[in-house]
């Protein structure tokens, strides 16, 4: 696991939810589970707070961690992905991005792309981007972040006249291979569904090991909002595994929360001037109506 990304993970899961600032001894306990030495989390860190997504402040001889504005943006996007339960129909729209950035803000164009991705576009040809899903306010959003009205236009359109929407989902994603890492998911969580099942009911696991468990599955499925931008169920192949690679999701995530969350609270550390907010039952279950598409 990449630290910047187990931290996004962390804050995301469950720091969030106690009030959003973590004494950085806490960090480096949870990340030491998966191997991440205390040096690389420190780094990591460093790097987060120069990018402007992570501020630090000093009490005492501690220091303690929350999101920036733009950091807690960047999250509370990721987060909503996760905990989406995606079963919406296909309003018949695409929505298109193209923009014309000049050479010498090469940086910031770089930087639209990588949003673009992330936020579910498909690269169609050079500069212009599209998806079936409703990503107007991001895009705007977006426009705004980067100041990209001089540069960035975004319409939609109801009909493509040279091409299926088959075509145009198979020339901006590839389906197949997305497929197959669902399918690679399902295979390696299958049968630890079936010995977690058996251990929660027979109490026979800890709350540490069910930390474990739950972040690193949240870890996992996180990887697909790089891959899966969410299509509409009436424009997925019919032997599509994302479905069942997400209930598998749900299942082990559902198996583990009550157990994960309990460890978590044995080792969070509020900042002395605060007082201890949380949000424990949204912090065993995310998957909240609001995330609901």
């Amino acid at each position: 696991m990449k630290p910047r990304s187990l931290l996004y993970t962390l804050f995301g899961d469950f720091v969030q939810f106690y009030g959003g600032e973590v004494w950085i001894g806490t960090l480096i306990k949870m990340m030491n589970h998966f191997g991440i030495s205390e040096s690389s989390v420190r780094g990591a860190i460093l790097r987060l707070v120069q990018q402007d997504l992570i501020i630090g402040r000093k009490i005492g001889n501690k220091s303690y961690y929350s999101l920036t504005p733009k950091g807690k943006r960047n999250m509370d996007d990721g987060v909503k992905r996760v905990y989406t339960i995606r079963n919406h129909q296909w309003d018949g729209l695409w929505r298109v991005v193209t923009y014309s950035i000049p050479e010498e803000k090469r940086v910031l164009r770089n930087q639209v792309r990588k949003e673009l991705s992330w936020t579910g576009f498909g690269l169609m040809s050079n500069s212009i981007w599209v998806s079936p899903n409703p990503l107007e306010k991001q895009v705007l959003t977006l426009m705004d972040t980067y100041d990209l009205k001089d540069y960035l236009i975004v319409f939609s359109s109801s009909q493509v006249i040279t091409h299926t929407n088959e075509e145009i989902l198979r020339t901006c994603w590839d389906l197949k291979e997305i497929n197959k890492n669902y399918l690679t998911f399902i295979q390696q969580y299958e049968s630890k569904l079936h010995d977690m099942q058996q251990a929660v009911w027979e109490d026979t696991i800890s709350n540490e090991q069910c930390f474990y468990e739950r972040t690193k599955i949240v870890h996992e499925y996180r990887k697909f909002l790089f891959l899966d931008p969410g299509f509409p169920l009436d424009l997925l192949p019919d032997d599509w595994h994302g479905i069942k690679a997400r209930e598998l999701f749900w299942n082990i995530h559902q198996l583990t929360s009550v157990k994960a969350v309990k460890y978590f609270e044995s080792i969070m550390e509020y900042p002395p001037d605060k007082a201890g907010y949380v949000n424990r039952e949204k912090a065993i279950n995310p998957f909240s109506e609001i995330y609901h598409d």
